[in-house]
Formats: C-alpha cells, sequence, structure tokens
C-alpha cells in the first residue's frame, strides 16, 4: 500500500501494531516561537505584513515570525524577532538558539541543524 506523502507534517513514530504518530510543521514552528519568547530581552516574535493583518481581522498565528523546514527528521528553523532596548543582540541570539534547539529536540525527537534569527526591529518603550 503506498503512502501519500504530505509535505506538511513529519513522522515522528511508526508501528505496525500501534499506528504512526505526525506532527504538523506548524506544531514545530510553535514550539519554536514559544521557546524564543521565553528569552530575556525578546519582546516578541516578528511576522510579516500578511501576519500582521490577520491578527488584526481577528485570526491567531501562533507560529508568527516562524519558519521551519523539517527534511528527513532535520529542522532549520528562521526566526524574525523584536528585540528589547539594552540587550546584548549576540548573546540574546545564542540564547534563542539554545532554547529553540532544545525545545524542539526534547519535545519531538527531531534533529535542528540550524536556528537561524532576523533581527526585525528594537522595542524602545521602557
Amino acid at each position: 500500500m503506498e503512502r501519500e506523502i504530505d509535505r506538511s507534517t513529519v513522522v515522528l513514530q511508526e508501528d505496525s501494531q500501534l499506528g504512526v504518530v505526525k506532527i504538523a510543521d506548524d506544531v514545530v514552528a510553535m514550539i519554536a516561537g514559544m521557546a524564543a519568547t521565553e528569552i530575556e530581552g525578546v519582546a516578541s516574535m516578528a511576522g510579516n505584513v500578511t501576519h500582521e493583518l490577520m491578527s488584526k481581522v481577528g485570526m491567531k498565528n501562533l507560529a508568527k515570525g516562524v519558519k521551519v523546514d523539517v527534511l528527513d527528521r532535520v529542522v532549520t528553523v528562521d526566526l524574525a524577532v523584536t528585540m528589547e532596548y539594552g540587550y546584548n543582540i549576540p548573546a540574546t541570539c545564542n540564547k534563542i538558539q539554545d532554547k529553540v534547539k532544545a525545545a524542539i529536540e526534547n519535545m519531538t525527537g527531531l534533529e535542528v541543524g540550524d536556528v537561524n534569527i532576523r533581527i526585525a526591529g528594537v522595542n524602545m518603550q521602557q
């Protein structure tokens, strides 16, 4: 029996007696976004214009500012973050990378290859 390949999900576990466990790419992106915002100095995730418009009309997107690619159980994460003013950007980004990598690997069992960060802005409000 041929299986349909769904590019938006990845198989985490497959057992002929128990069944299959899959995770959606969007869930991996949500894990990454939540982990990143737990780091002190990160004001928020920065979305693109489409995400901003969607949130204004009431559609929630928990993976705002996050793009993930999963290929052969290896995850590449691209994050766009808004930083708080006064924090060291390289040091904060290292913490983000470590936290996101650990969160994805611990929760999913997938390997994280890259965590790329784009600083989209600095929150100047105190």
